[in-house]
């Protein structure tokens, strides 16, 4: 079994052993069992997966980074949502204001507020994919 740490500035998300876990690393989905070669990776938005007792766990995060370990991962991200507490209108009005001021943007001069917006824009894509995916499998 793998020790599973998921941390973001606010609080500890998860901390326990789990069976696998599947990260969105910037190169593409990476999964990661027990004797696992150690590594650091960038993380990007999307979903994060894991396995307890049999089921699989999933959650909309953020940009960040994991560290790999043959017994650990640990993850730092700046979000990570579960399915329940996604607010799917929310987040659809979060996208909308965030392309309504993009397209305002001189996207020529404006580079580090249109990089925080596409970075919004990516976490909140990645939490509606997840709501989607999982609607309705309660």
């Amino acid at each position: 079994m793998l020790q599973l740490e998921i941390v973001t500035p606010e609080k500890k998300i998860y901390s326990g052993p789990v069976h696998d876990v599947y990260l969105p690393g910037s190169e593409g989905e990476m999964g990661v069992l027990e004797m696992h070669a150690a590594l650091v990776t960038s993380l990007v938005p999307g979903e994060l997966r894991y396995t307890v007792d049999g089921k699989t766990e999933a959650l909309a995060v953020g940009t960040g980074f994991a560290e790999v370990t043959q017994e650990r991962v640990l993850v730092l991200t700046d979000m990570a949502a579960g399915e329940a507490e996604i607010d799917e209108a929310a987040t659809e009005a979060a996208i909308e204001r965030a392309q309504q001021q993009l397209d305002q943007l001189d996207h020529d001069h404006d580079l580090e507020e249109v990089a925080m917006l596409e970075a919004a824009l990516a976490k909140s894509f990645a939490q509606l994919k997840l709501k989607g995916k999982y609607k309705g499998l309660q």
